[in-house]
Formats: structure tokens, sequence, C-alpha cells
């Protein structure tokens, strides 16, 4: 079984210093860089971002654009009917309720639209600091494989889970590094097993290999 001072330890050896790969300058750039990354990379989420927040630099402008327009420049990062509206509705709100700056309030910006508690946990994370852990499909990946969580729990669990194990000084940066780990060594397909320093005690390896 490997413990999470192991895991913390390599991961710090690995990814010393993780940094979230999104693009951003505003407040609300990342949270809809964040809303934007559901179901794609952040890779393509930048290649989008970058065009739209150029073309619309301010809240004001991403409130009166045309959905169309907005649609088209998203459409490589998929289901962009939808994120094209939750971008426009998402600038129309803050502007209305907030003076255009994203609060650190938790049920506010799970009230937006296609706003969840991943999402909101990755913006109270990077914006205010506040001890959270985002659980998206690397973590949770990673979270499985390592044993801190079973087959069959939900983000919601998992999250507690990692919440209980991680000292709450590290949350914000093992989020990172388990995000990272997962996306470029623990991957989905053709994990990179033969190089990690976990392999010993992993119960994936070991089911893997077996």
């Amino acid at each position: 079984m490997i413990t999470m001072n192991e895991v913390m330890t390599y991961l710090d050896e690995l990814i010393p210093s993780p940094v979230c790969e999104l693009e951003f300058h505003k407040d609300y750039e990342l949270l809809m860089a964040v809303m934007l990354s559901a179901q794609t990379t952040d890779k393509r989420v930048n290649m989008v971002t970058r065009i739209l927040f150029q073309k619309y630099p301010n809240l004001e402008a991403l409130s009166k654009a045309d959905i169309e327009d907005i649609k088209q420049i998203i459409k490589p990062i998929g289901t962009y009917h939808k994120k094209a509206s939750n971008v426009i509705l998402i600038a129309k709100a803050l502007l209305e309720d907030q003076n255009g700056v994203v609060p650190y309030n938790r049920s506010y910006l799970e009230s937006l639209p296609g706003v969840g508690r991943k999402t909101t946990n990755v913006v109270l994370s990077m914006l205010y600091n506040e001890p959270c852990i985002a659980v998206d499909t690397h973590v949770s990946r990673v979270s499985k494989r390592l044993g801190f969580a079973k087959e069959n729990d939900d983000v919601l669990v998992i999250e507690k889970k990692l919440m209980k194990k991680i000292p709450k000084d590290q949350l914000n940066k093992m989020h990172h590094q388990l995000l990272l780990f997962g996306r470029y060594y623990c991957k989905a397909q053709n994990p990179s097993c033969s190089v990690c320093q976990l392999q010993e005690k992993c119960k994936y390896y070991k089911k893997k290999d077996s």
C-alpha cells in the first residue's frame, strides 16, 4: 500500500513546481477557461481563449457578444453550443451581481451556468488560495490506481478522501501535481509504469503486470 507521504515526496521530485496550464490574465478568464475545459484538453481551450479574449477584451464585450460568433470561435473544443451560452451568461451575471469581479463565494460561483464544484474548486484555489482539490478525470484515475479511492467512488467521495489524507497547506499544490501526473505520466492509455518509482507498491501496476 502506498502512503500519501510517499506520493507527495515522489511528485515533489517529478513535478516540483506545478502550474495550471490554462492561460488567463484576468479572474473571469480563469473562470471561463476552466468552465470551457470540461470534456476537452487545456491545450485546445488555450487555442480558443486566445482568440476569444482578444476579440472580446472585457466582460462588457463578452456580455454583448453574438452567440453565433462565440460558437464559431470555441467550436474546436466541442459541446460549444452550451458553452457559448455559458460564456455570455457568466459575463452578464458577474457584471450585474458582482461589479465584474469573480467573488470569493462558493455558492454563488456554483450557481453560474456551466460552473460546478470542480470548476469552483480550481477558481477558489487559484484566485483566493483556498485549500481545495478539484477532482477531474486525471485526479480521479490516479487516486484509484494508487489505492486512495475505490473504483466506484464518485468525484465528491474522492475529493473528501483526498482532503483527509493531504495536509491542508499542500492541497493546492497536490491538486496540480496529481493532475499533471495523470496527464503526462499515469495516463489513461499507455501509462509510464516502467519508469514510475511508485510501481512496487502500486495496485494498478501489480494488477496490470500479473
